[in-house]
């Protein structure tokens, strides 16, 4: 019997007997996380911001993202635009819209090929929103071993609360003339 030494997650060696084993199911695992909210809006409300770049750091839970560099003013199918992020440095990331369905569903991704999907559901309450980070096109040991997952979840989380309160904000304020 042989090992692979090569420690990685997901082993490139699924053809040795002894990781064979081991390997079985590994495609099937989880490959993004997700979280939902319910928010006080319509879907055509809340895609309406999600698809405005420039507003997008008002709702990151991330605290990365800092600003829009170029892009259109509102985003569509094959849409490409660049913000200005910071995470331990100041760098700046190119988007594209890789999925579009009017009051349904955006997302995008950069050159890592992962994705941040945001879908909206129409409920009594307004609108469930949930956003996913989808690292199934990327390299698995990566993701792992540099905990990549759970913190976009914490992002995720955070995300969907500044999400949420935009809107409770928005409609305190409308009630607010009456």
């Amino acid at each position: 019997m042989w090992l692979c030494t090569c420690r990685a997650s997901g082993c490139h060696r699924a053809d040795n007997p002894f990781y064979a084993g081991l390997m079985e199911g590994r495609e099937s695992e989880a490959r993004s996380v997700s979280a939902s909210v319910i928010v006080s809006a319509s879907p055509a409300e809340v895609f309406d911001l999600l698809r405005r770049p420039e507003r997008h750091g008002e709702f990151d839970g991330s605290g990365t993202v800092k600003s829009v560099v170029n892009g259109p003013e509102v985003l569509e199918e094959g849409s490409t635009f660049t913000m200005s992020m910071h995470m331990g440095l100041s760098y700046r990331i190119r988007n594209r819209v890789v999925e579009f369905e009017a009051d349904r569903r955006i997302a995008w991704r950069h050159f890592g090929k992962h994705r941040w999907r945001y879908e909206l559901e129409e409920v009594e309450a307004g609108c469930r929103v949930t956003e996913t980070f989808d690292y199934s096109a990327g390299p698995l040991w990566f993701y792992r071993r540099t905990n990549i997952p759970a913190r976009n979840l914490a992002s995720i989380e955070a995300t969907l609360q500044r999400l949420a309160s935009i809107f409770t904000t928005a409609k305190d304020g409308d009630n607010s003339s009456d």
